[in-house]
């Protein structure tokens, strides 16, 4: 997420109420999940494990719980509670804002749409022409639709994203601010979840094509001519890249990415990146060919067994 000027480390240190380290101008211009993190970010750790990565991100400004050693050029924000602090800022240049009427602010729409009675319009919310939004839809604030998309009943697009600190009084959820873009010539099945991005993008290339029964995690981003069974379910942050078909059932890990023109068989596990060109089938999967002489053996095993 972008803000809408230039601020200081020592501007956002006032607003925490933190101790920083690192040049007191030092321009800031956006916060951002690991993820997504660009020159100019806050990005945040609370965790040792995480630290190097954190320090070596593209982002300026770490929000951490110690003092440690930062590279040359970035700056610190010192927190006790980074996750807290984190999304304190999320809330603070992104605040929740109501929906008072069937749409919301910032309303675009294209000709030749056609909007279907009880369907729910956020803030910021831009759908292009020919598209075709089903009864029952919800769409978000943040979120782009293209042109000659389909939406199916009881959809919807840009919910918040599944994302969570567990503490001990219970689970504290991570404030969605990112958005959820869908191309052109898109189409959506019937009660399929799409979750915005926490501060980046959730992103559904060009006619790509998704069933009923669908969910597609947040800051996920599919590339174009995917095809997508009933009951697919992928995880926040997964890289899926063009013509990749994912059958019936099949469920897809966080933070990998499965590459050109794969194939990924019905009830199978994705629990890692998958090479380009390949058909797929198990859980964990691996390739179909593989598998299925892996299951042809096991079969024989009870007959090996009596022989013994």
């Amino acid at each position: 997420m972008k803000f809408e000027r230039t601020y200081t480390l020592s501007e956002i240190a006032e607003l925490i109420n933190a101790k920083f380290a690192g040049d007191a101008d030092l321009p800031i211009t956006g916060i951002n999940e690991i993820h997504k993190v660009e020159k100019g970010d806050i990005v945040f750790v609370d965790h040792p494990k995480y630290y190097n990565k954190s320090l070596k991100s593209a982002a300026d400004v770490i929000l951490i719980d110690q003092e440690v050693e930062y590279p040359e050029g970035k700056g610190l924000l010192i927190s006790d509670h980074p996750f807290d602090d984190f999304n304190f800022l999320l809330k603070h240049f992104s605040p929740h804002r109501p929906w008072p009427a069937q749409h919301g602010d910032d309303f675009v729409c294209g000709e030749g749409t056609e909007i279907a009675p009880n369907v729910s319009i956020g803030h910021q919310v831009s759908i292009g022409k020919n598209c075709v939004i089903s009864p029952g839809v919800v769409i978000s604030d943040n979120t782009t639709i293209g042109d000659d998309v389909v939406i199916g009943p009881n959809s919807v697009i840009g919910h918040s994203a599944f994302y969570y600190k567990k503490k001990k009084e219970g689970y504290d959820r991570m404030h969605s601010c990112g958005q959820t873009i869908i191309e052109d010539r898109v189409e959506i099945g019937a009660l399929v979840t799409i979750d915005k991005g926490v501060t980046g993008d959730t992103r559904i290339g060009k006619g790509t094509k998704i069933d009923n029964q669908v969910h597609v995690g947040h800051d996920t981003v599919i590339g174009e001519n995917c095809l997508f069974a009933a009951n697919v379910g992928i995880a926040g942050c997964v890289t899926i890249c063009n013509n990749v078909t994912l059958w019936g059932q099949v469920g897809v890990i966080s933070d990998i990415t499965i590459h050109d023109n794969v194939t990924v068989l019905g009830q199978s596990g994705v629990g890692g990146d998958l090479e380009a060109g390949k058909t797929y089938l198990g859980s964990p999967c691996g390739e179909a060919r593989v598998k299925w002489r892996e299951l042809a053996a096991f079969r024989k095993l009870p007959s090996i067994i009596e022989n013994l």
